[in-house]
């Protein structure tokens, strides 16, 4: 049964039993802030668990791209070495929203295992959760009664909370499970050793293949628990893991899942994987674990960056790329190589894959291209460490490898490894525990739990479209404390502030009655809920507020935002139909927008492209809104949806002409309300992806003001010339044949200069030493110095206080000869002078300056020569 069958014949099981098969969610995680990446089946489906969404069906099955790199569920160590851990993994899952609870879930996990699947029940043991006296569980005695009509007894384990209690993490829905594992050993071993002695304890072949988690309670912030508003199920099994089972296996990665992708590895390297435990290997599978990560996180539209979930891309990327160039000899970017095989294997089920093919292609190898770069260039840093001839690796110059160089910790070690020293790791994990403590506590957020107000909190309290103010009353609050900060997050019934997504930032502006006035600093949206940020609670928390937004912020935010719809559709008329949008930040004072394009744009382009925006912008185009259109019905039309993102059966749909875009934020009422659009910057955000910087309605006007006064100032400066541009050149033309002369004037002087110095050279036991003071800028200091040099090649030692703008810098220059012997060393006696005009500096044996801010002390230092150089 090959990998695409297994999926298949899950799928269409659960849609026997009544189940609605929705596609996998993005990998990127939107209103939650406790995630960086999907990590888990049930992560999407997290609001409903809480309560605060409905789902599309009270059955649902699915195949759901899982993510585990960071946080609690973190696997990135494991993958490769063993046989079973990935980063990427598919999750199959069935889920219950209120509906079927314990009874049908073990059910239909044995029917499908044993007899669509085809499992040889002996083989399979079950765990159950054992209880826990700290939380005040008892055993779940429901499952394992279940479980006896298909198992005997002695293969039905109880475990405890660590194995059999699921959680998302500190807070969230929770509730006992029941693991499935399989006993892949030969009959022989089978005999030997009771598998039940082998069920969790990390055995390659006596494996957990499907986890049925009965969600029944929330854990709070003070760690209790309490009940969730219904009962559901969730389930999940892994994909790779199962096909292992299947397809006969002792490893994930000798199923065809990977085994195409290994393939193509060991072609581009010429190496033979061998499924052994050598570092080759190791590497492969590292690498063919990889390559899925990437891809399907570009995918859905993370990129690499050096912050976040675009930080844990670079590094899944550097990570495959260190191990093919350490262990396999991939000495060029080779990734990117592995996609086509990659959507050949998963496109069909992920069409994002094809769909977004040349940019994923476009970006890992220009990530490639610069982390080679880096690679090569930390390797020189570490040869010239080892020149030192240390006696081991220190710490923090294995952190300055890690945090500059992108080096991993393995990598230094194995590069120490080869010179016979060690690594003093534990001032490395010293260094690298404060770097995280410190970013840990620039972005921790303690939060309490939620304390209910007035009643129920509503699923659809959002009015913003239409009103920008309305009687409400608080919901919920809550205390939130980061960076020693402490706010409060309030969610109102209803409210007219717009919480930030889509790209747009959220609203601002106030409460009040007659009694209190309270800020609202911004407005977000977390699992679902609306949450305004205050800097206090108000002293009644139960009394009725006027919720008023501030029109400005509001009224400046839409008309950036509706200036990016126009700005998307300008770049496809101008450019093609392959850009795309990749991102975007809209917020009152600018906007910005990403967008699929493979080179920088021309200056006619960008032209073109600001003259069709404010074309449409004259016109007046009116806002169109459909606020609850089918999806297909709005994709008919001709609307553009944002890859990546998820959307429902009925969507908003905003149109401004030929404008048309599935968007949930706010906007003007026609397109003359954005006033003014000029573009103020285009740059690249990575291989594939450029951004358009740019100003709307008054942020657009003060630009232009800006300008004209500059430009009034210039012409001021100027006399007032008919043509000012002009006029500027020929300043321009006369500043440049004045430098000429001034530089004829200072080569002359150098000239003067060398022969004066050179004349009175003292002789100091065979040595030929100048020490002089001048006023002279340190770049022609240095070329004076050289042309000593090229004129009296040996025993030459030339010591030089210049002043230049008032910052007093000493130049040592030293010949080769000199240099050689070791007896001087021009960065040393640099650094000694330095002293007395309070600065510092080094360099070369031959050559060093120093700098500093005593302009006094210029001349105390030259006297100090003599006794510094001993003579």
């Amino acid at each position: 049964m090959n990998s695409q069958e297994v999926r298949k014949k899950f799928l269409d099981f659960f849609a026997s039993k009544a189940h609605q098969i929705v596609p996998s969610f993005s990998l990127l995680v939107k209103d939650d802030p406790s995630l960086l990446f999907i990590n888990s089946g049930m992560a999407p489906f997290k609001d409903v668990f809480l309560g605060n969404a409905l789902p599309s069906s009270p059955r649902i099955a699915d195949t759901q791209k899982c993510l585990r790199v960071s946080g609690k569920h973190n696997d990135l160590e494991d993958v490769g070495v063993d046989t079973y851990h990935h980063t990427l993994f598919e999750m199959l899952g069935n889920w219950s929203f209120g509906d079927y609870f314990k009874i049908e879930a073990i059910d239909w996990a044995w029917e499908l295992l044993i007899k669509v699947y085809g499992i040889d029940p002996e083989r399979m043991y079950v765990t159950v959760f054992g209880g826990d006296e700290k939380d005040k569980l008892d055993a779940d005695t429901e499952a394992e009664n279940l479980w006896l009509k298909y198992l005997p007894k002695e293969r039905i384990l109880r475990f405890g909370k660590k194995e059999n209690f699921w959680e998302m993490g500190d807070t969230g829905p929770c509730g006992p499970c029941s693991e499935i594992h399989v006993d892949m050993r030969g009959d022989a071993e089978r005999q030997k050793i009771d598998g039940k002695t082998l069920v969790n304890q990390d055995h390659p072949q006596v494996i957990e293949i499907w986890n049925l988690v009965f969600m029944q309670f929330q854990r709070k912030a003070d760690s209790s628990l309490s009940p969730l508003p219904s009962k559901h199920v969730d389930t999940g099994m892994g994909f790779e893991r199962l096909c292992m089972v299947l397809q006969n296996k002792t490893s994930n990665y000798d199923t065809d899942v990977f085994t195409p992708i290994i393939g193509q590895i060991e072609a581009l390297s010429g190496v033979k994987y061998g499924a052994t435990a050598s570092k080759q290997d190791i590497a492969m599978r590292v690498i063919s674990d990889h390559i899925r990560a990437i891809a399907f996180t570009l995918s859905d539209g993370q990129l690499p960056s050096s912050t976040g979930a675009g930080y844990v891309v670079r590094r899944i990327l550097r990570r495959a790329v260190r191990y093919g160039y350490s262990f396999l000899q991939l000495k060029t970017p080779f990734l990117y190589a592995l996609v086509t095989i990659l959507q050949k294997q998963m496109g069909t089920v992920f069409p994002e894959l094809i769909k977004q093919g040349e940019l994923i292609k476009q970006v890992i190898r220009e990530e490639e291209e610069n982390f080679l770069r880096t690679l090569e260039k930390g390797i020189a840093r570490f040869s010239e460490y080892l020149s030192k001839k240390p006696h081991s690796i220190d710490g923090a110059f294995a952190f300055e490898l890690y945090d500059t160089y992108g080096f991993p910790i393995d990598l230094t070690q194995l590069l120490a490894k080869e010179e016979n020293l060690v690594v003093d790791i534990a001032h490395f994990e010293k260094l690298l525990a404060e770097q995280r403590n410190r970013s840990r506590k620039a972005t921790l957020v303690q939060a309490q739990d939620w304390v209910d107000v007035h009643g129920d909190l509503p699923l659809d309290n959002f009015i913003g479209y239409d009103h920008l103010q309305t009687e409400t009353k608080i919901v919920r609050y809550r205390q939130i404390v980061q960076q020693s900060e402490t706010r409060y997050q309030l969610v109102l019934a209803p409210t007219p502030f717009y919480a930030e997504s889509g790209g747009q930032a959220g609203d601002i502006g106030y409460l009040h009655n007659a009694n209190e006035h309270i800020v609202v600093l911004n407005t977000q949206k977390e699992n679902q809920q609306i949450v305004h940020l205050v800097e206090h609670l108000p002293e009644n928390i139960e009394a009725v507020f006027t919720a008023q937004v501030n029109k400005e912020n509001r009224h400046l935010s839409s008309a950036n935002h509706s200036a990016t719809h126009l700005l998307h559709e300008a770049l496809r008329s101008v450019l093609g139909t392959h850009v795309e949008q990749k991102g975007s930040l809209v917020q009152a004072k600018s906007l910005r927008f990403d967008f699929s394009h493979f080179t920088k744009l021309k200056p006619e382009e960008l032209e073109a492209v600001e003259n069709m925006v404010n074309q449409h912008i004259q016109k007046n185009i009116p806002l169109q809104e459909f606020r609850d259109i089918a999806l297909q019905e709005a994709k008919n039309k001709g609307a553009m949806a944002l890859f990546g993102e998820k959307y429902g059966d009925k969507v908003r749909m905003i149109q401004f002409g030929h404008s048309m875009e599935l968007c949930g934020g706010t906007h003007v009422s026609s397109t003359g309300a954005i006033g003014l659009f000029k573009i103020i910057a285009e740059s690249s955000v990575a291989a594939g992806v450029r951004r358009i910087e740019a100003l709307s309605s008054s942020g657009a006007l003060a630009y232009f003001h800006a300008q004209s006064e500059q430009l009034k100032m210039i012409a001021e400066e100027l006399k007032h010339p008919k043509d000012v541009h002009k006029a500027f050149l020929q300043v321009l033309e006369e500043k440049e044949q004045l430098q000429s002369e001034l530089n004829t004037l200072y080569q002359e002087k150098i000239q003067n200069l060398k022969k004066s110095w050179l004349h009175s050279a003292e002789n100091r036991k065979g040595l030929r030493l100048i020490v002089q003071k001048i006023e002279l800028d340190p770049l022609r200091v240095k070329d004076l110095l050289f042309q000593i040099k090229a004129e009296q090649k040996e025993n030459l030692l030339v010591v030089v206080g210049s002043l230049y703008q008032n910052v007093p810098q000493i130049s040592v220059l030293i010949s080769p000869d000199l240099a050689q012997s070791k007896k001087w060393h021009a960065a040393d006696i640099a650094k000694q002078l330095a002293k007395e005009i309070q600065g510092g500096g080094g360099g070369q044996d031959f050559f060093a300056t120093a700098g500093g801010k005593n302009p006094a002390g210029l001349d105390k230092a030259l006297a100090q020569v003599s006794i510094v150089l001993a003579l």
